[in-house]
């Protein structure tokens, strides 16, 4: 009797219980009455741990993340996507160029070549010509000189070697100009002609050791006819100090950037810094960086965080030693990559590291002296979550305070007046590439036919869920290079159909498209494990074997999928993403000389225009002639179509709904994206309500 009893009562009991938990349990809405500190932490998750937090050396997402919010660069981009002064507070680019005099040689009028007579000429020219009497500041000439400089190369094997090289320089001109002009020695072409470097040969002042080792060098280089030495000088802002409270200084803008160069810290950023000839402090608060020929990607290196020289200097590598009680052999391979600073990083950031528990959590707490102004979150933790539906959980549950949603999950979101929801543009896009080495894929109307067969608005509504917008050349789509004016290719099979059918092609027995006895027929392949790019491959053979083009498609594991095809070119097409950056230099994607097996350009697309054109922006400073350059580069490839350009995907991002920004009156707003796409970009001033804002 009394277990029956208890059998009926126990039911009523708990479900009392369970009626009464939902009055006193803090739920999503309310989650701070039972932890009020809950609003000054924002709590993010990522599938992966960070692996090393210094700027300098790291080279995944994770990492660049967290050192974003410890360290402060020079320089970042603001809403509009243009430079802005962090570390510095303001910069002039200037340049200062030279060119050599060769009294072997002729004037255009037949008269000898001297030093004196090269300046008065050129002096008399600027005086006379009101575009270069602006750009011009001064004309000298400078004695000729000697100096030995060691190259560091690899010889014909591809052992890396160290050469000596002596240069007995002849007598140059030196220029200073107000502002970097790539077409400067253009103007000079009625002083000494247009084929003055072509009649000058520098290594009659050049000698290599081992002599004959002179082919491994670029003498060019070494010695240039024509020298563009563009030049940024930082004003430096004062009174910012590392979050251990040593005040910046040039002095640690000097030991970042040669740390970086430092070939033992192996720094994934040396490309970014190897065009720096030489960096000057001017004063405290000023660097003059000096560039050893014309690139202006170069300036956007500059919103890499800075590092504290006082803690990673000789001096502090060999204390750290000396505490760590390490052997002679481990002390003499001793360097940056080996210090705890990694693990435990200072800068001068708006957040201080606090601790890290691999594979579980970083913890950062805000930086009171923080040079903008501490932020409005005390506590920052980023929490390793490996598994996405463990992480949409958490963010329910309000444990973490974003998710990244799915294209298929965005639509329920944007519709739950629980969350914020952002779908914005980001860097990257998706593509089909063809192999332009292979005979049936060169011919430019083929693969406008590839692309006009192919309904990318079907491929945006249906696989991302309406999550992605169409585009038509290689910049991204929400920067200033990007050109809108371009038509994207139309969805036309039956033109696509009769442009073959024009080049010969034309349906058999079998329905296959056949030219001069052989099949219309090549392979499509992706990487496995991405299912967007696993049905584009699927509509684009489908699109294809309507038209009688026989598309074989693979898929193959990551690692093979590079090692053995992309990078080796050996594919007919491929389906691939570029992530791209800020700045519009596609060089390494583009260029014929990065057609190689293991470079970028892995389509071998080769066009001299092309070329041009891309040396042409990435050596020019001006920005509204890059733009026009790079709006060219678009429509060019456009036309071309190495690429079918297929979409930007959206980067959804969903937001606790208590999360607001602060504006400078104390008044509240709503968290708005940036052009960039960021959401983050006001994040030191994003602050969580106890209660969801009524808006």
């Amino acid at each position: 009797m009394k277990i029956k009893l208890f059998l009926l009562i126990a039911p009523a009991i708990l479900s009392l219980i369970l009626v009464q938990s939902y009055f006193w349990v803090p739920k999503y809405e309310t989650q701070t009455k039972g932890n009020p500190e809950r609003v000054w932490k924002f709590i993010i998750a990522s599938i992966g741990d960070a692996k090393i937090l210094n700027p300098t050396l790291n080279a995944d997402t994770s990492s660049s993340q967290i050192a974003s919010l410890v360290f402060e660069g020079l320089l970042d981009h603001d809403e509009e996507l243009k430079l802005r002064g962090r570390l510095a507070t303001d910069w002039n680019i200037t340049e200062m160029a030279y060119l050599i005099i060769d009294t072997k040689a002729l004037f255009p009028d037949g008269t000898q070549i001297s030093p004196a007579k090269m300046q008065q000429r050129l002096e008399t020219t600027i005086d006379n010509t009101p575009k270069l009497k602006k750009l011009v500041t001064e004309v000298k000439l400078l004695p000729a000189s000697e100096r030995t400089e060691t190259v560091s190369t690899r010889d014909k094997d591809g052992k890396s070697i160290s050469l000596q090289v002596d240069l007995q320089v002849p007598p140059r001109i030196q220029f200073s100009l107000k502002q970097v002009d790539q077409e400067f020695f253009n103007l000079l072409e009625p002083v000494i002609g247009a084929d003055y470097a072509n009649n000058i040969t520098v290594n009659k002042w050049i000698q290599v050791s081992p002599s004959e080792h002179i082919n491994l060098v670029e003498t060019d280089e070494i010695l240039p006819i024509f020298e563009h030495n563009p030049i940024i000088l930082f004003n430096l802002r004062e009174g910012v100090y590392f979050q251990d409270g040593h005040e910046f200084d040039a002095g640690d803008v000097k030991f970042t950037y040669e740390a970086i160069m430092e070939p033992k810290n192996i720094s994934p950023r040396t490309s970014d810094f190897e065009p720096i000839k030489h960096l000057k402090i001017v004063g405290k608060y000023t660097v003059k960086v000096v560039y050893k020929r014309l690139f202006s990607p170069a300036i956007n290196a500059w919103s890499m965080g800075i590092l504290p020289e006082h803690l990673l200097n000789k001096a502090a590598l060999q204390k750290e030693m000396d505490e760590r009680n390490l052997s002679a052999a481990a002390r003499e391979n001793f360097g940056m990559r080996d210090s705890q600073f990694n693990r435990n990083p200072i800068g001068s950031g708006p957040f201080t590291f606090t601790k890290w528990k691999s594979d579980e959590y970083i913890h950062l707490t805000r930086y009171e002296n923080y040079w903008e102004g501490p932020t409005e979150y005390k506590e920052y933790y980023y929490r390793v979550i490996p598994d996405s539906v463990t992480q949409e959980v958490e963010f329910r549950s309000g444990a973490i305070d974003t998710y990244r949603p799915e294209p298929h999950q965005a639509v329920r979101y944007k519709n739950d007046d629980a969350y914020q929801s952002f779908s914005s543009l980001g860097f990257a896009y998706t593509y089909i590439g063809y192999n332009n080495r292979r005979e049936l894929l060169k011919n430019k109307q083929v693969r406008q036919a590839l692309g006009m067969a192919i309904n990318v608005d079907e491929i945006i509504e249906y696989i991302l869920y309406g999550e992605g917008e169409r585009i038509t050349g290689p910049h991204p789509k929400n920067t200033q290079w990007y050109n809108h004016d371009v038509a994207a290719l139309p969805y036309d099979p039956k033109a696509a159909q009769q442009i073959l059918n024009d080049l010969g092609w034309h349906k058999n027995a079998d329905g296959w498209l056949e030219k001069d006895g052989k099949i219309f027929e090549f392979n499509l392949i992706t990487n496995n494990g991405n299912l967007q790019r696993k049905a584009i491959m699927t509509i684009a053979q489908n699109s294809w074997h309507k038209l009688g083009i026989k598309c074989n498609t693979q898929l193959f594991e990551w690692a093979v999928f590079l090692r053995d095809f992309v990078n080796q070119g050996e594919f007919d097409a491929v389906v691939l993403g570029w992530s791209m950056g800020i700045d519009p230099d596609l060089y390494q994607i583009w260029h014929s000389s990065q057609s190689g097996n293991n470079q970028l350009n892995f389509i071998g697309y080769k066009n001299s225009e092309v070329d041009k054109l891309i040396v042409q922006i990435r050596q020019e400073y001006d920005f509204v002639t890059q733009q026009k350059l790079t709006h060219r580069l678009h429509a060019m490839l456009a036309d071309e179509q190495p690429y079918t350009f297929l979409y930007a995907p959206l980067s959804n991002l969903v937001l606790d709904k208590k999360i607001v920004m602060v504006e400078e009156d104390g008044t509240y707003s709503k968290i708005k994206p940036t052009k960039t796409g960021s959401v983050f970009f006001d994040f030191n001033r994003w602050k969580k309500l106890d209660l969801t804002p009524d808006w």
